[in-house]
């Protein structure tokens, strides 16, 4: 586990959260709530169903964080209750994502081919957050977590749920993926 000062904030703001304090509470709210919103957001693609998921979230925060034995894990906690939470979403809407999904393939198979020739200032930055876009949810959301908040494999694991080894081999697949999708874009 990363023990920076943001871990070692966190777990002071549990303990004084777990004592009654609304403050604490709210800081540690303020804190963890945009990188929460993030993973939802990148689970279920909408900033509206994220915000709604959050709202159960932070609930379900607070009913179970005086039950939460050790504030160092307060993160993968956090993260897992988002990950529960979206998939709960996901399995409601369903049926909507499957359509929205059909009609977002189809339309990117009506656009001129010679859009995806143009290049651009900063091309490769913009090629990269394309091809990082086209990848399934639960792939960006492996970026996301290892990436962008810096989480080991082992965390990531315990986070999703899956083995070690599956992170890894994972990972490993988006970047071949990507890779892929990048030398085919290049002249």
């Amino acid at each position: 586990m990363i023990r920076d000062s943001r871990q070692v904030l966190t777990e002071w703001l549990v303990l004084e959260a777990q004592n009654g304090s609304e403050r604490a509470f709210t800081d540690l709210h303020n804190l963890w709530r945009a990188d929460l919103r993030r993973m939802a957001w990148l689970r279920v693609e909408r900033a509206d169903a994220a915000d709604e998921i959050l709202t159960d979230v932070w609930l379900a925060i607070a009913r179970g964080l005086p039950r939460l034995d050790d504030p160092a894990c307060f993160p993968r906690w956090a993260f897992r209750i988002v990950q529960r939470r979206s998939a709960d979403w996901i399995r409601q809407r369903l049926l909507d994502r499957r359509r929205e999904e059909i009609a977002a393939n189809e339309a990117e198979q009506l656009a001129p081919a010679s859009m995806a020739d143009e290049h651009e200032p900063a091309d490769e930055i913009v090629a990269m957050r394309a091809a990082i876009r086209r990848l399934p949810p639960e792939q960006r959301q492996l970026l996301h977590l290892h990436y962008e908040l810096g989480r080991s494999i082992a965390e990531i694991a315990d986070v999703l749920g899956i083995p070690h080894g599956t992170v890894k081999s994972r990972l490993f697949s988006i970047r071949e993926t990507l890779k892929h999708q990048l030398e085919r874009k290049t002249p």
